[in-house]
């Protein structure tokens, strides 16, 4: 085989690597299991400053 080939053949196999671990990510993902990454957290309260 060429550079070329073995190149384009490593390129694939990442993609389809990459696709793949995605996939089975997105598949076994359990809602109750995990934690919010989006709970909003309260801003801290703001003291007025003394000047």
């Amino acid at each position: 085989m060429s550079g070329k080939t073995l190149t384009l053949l490593a390129i694939m196999a990442f993609v389809a690597l990459t696709l793949g671990s995605f996939i089975w990510f997105i598949a076994t993902w359990d809602k109750e299991n995990e934690a919010s990454v989006t709970m909003v957290i309260p801003a801290p309260a703001t003291e007025e400053r003394l000047t």
